[in-house]
């Protein structure tokens, strides 16, 4: 199984640490964010990585090279002009048309089996599954709502959903695919994944959520970066994927 590293992002929320750095190189415990994620895929066994490259891509090309040093196998999709989520897909969709694919988004720190979340994806049957966590402020940041049986309704209330009362999740940034994905982004483009995740819910696609338990944040916004980092260094929390 592959997976593709979402790194192509400003980091404007953490400017002005990001405007030299590229928010996946930023220090979280003593290492760079995106060594988290290199780790945790490979404590699952993904060790076939794509990472796409925008802003100071370079640099996360130069710390993390070939992957080799992580026992893994790492390329690179440069973005001379940014496509967002949906649109950086489509522009390797090649390299995953084999099969059941991982993204996941590089501005997060997470502690999450990824065999238990593959493992659901199959037995649904899902085109998509959307790795969920509860979060209190849900439905101010945009909820995904899912019904009795982990289908995906609704997403930030765009699909016009009428059945059974649904349960409101927060997406993690962690996506288990197919490659019929692909048949929802358009080419050459920048597009919103979650756009396509819409489409998908309209036309009646089997798109499913999984609600995890465990460690997440969003080193996006300086608060929640500097919890995380706290948190790390003061042994507050373990990553069952680091072995120190």
């Amino acid at each position: 199984m592959k997976a593709m590293i979402l790194a192509a992002g400003f980091g404007t929320r953490l400017r002005p640490l990001t405007d030299h750095l590229p928010k996946p190189l930023l220090q979280v415990g003593n290492r760079p964010l995106i060594h988290y994620t290199l780790l945790l895929l490979k404590r699952y066994g993904i060790t076939d990585i794509l990472i796409n490259l925008h802003h100071l891509g370079g640099k996360i090309a130069e710390e993390v090279g070939t992957g080799i040093r992580f026992g893994m196998n790492v390329t690179y999709s440069e973005e001379p002009e940014i496509l967002g989520t949906g649109g950086a897909l489509k522009k390797v969709r090649s390299e995953f048309s084999k099969g059941t694919f991982v993204v996941i988004n590089g501005d997060i720190l997470v502690d999450l089996n990824l065999d238990k979340v593959v493992e659901f994806h199959h037995r649904k049957k899902g085109v998509g599954t959307l790795v969920l966590r509860e979060d209190e402020e849900v439905m101010r940041y945009g909820a995904v709502e899912i019904d009795s049986k982990s289908q995906v309704r609704n997403i930030v209330g765009r699909c016009g959903w009428k059945g059974e009362r649904l349960s409101p999740f927060m997406f993690t940034g962690v996506h288990v695919m197919e490659p019929k994905v692909f048949d929802y982004i358009p080419p050459e483009t920048f597009y919103s994944i979650t756009d396509a995740y819409v489409e998908m819910i309209k036309k009646q696609e089997r798109l499913f959520g999984y609600p995890m338990k465990g460690y997440w944040n969003d080193i996006g916004i300086p608060e929640r970066y500097q919890q995380a980092d706290r948190d790390l260094k003061g042994g507050k929390i373990n990553l069952s994927f680091i072995r120190l």
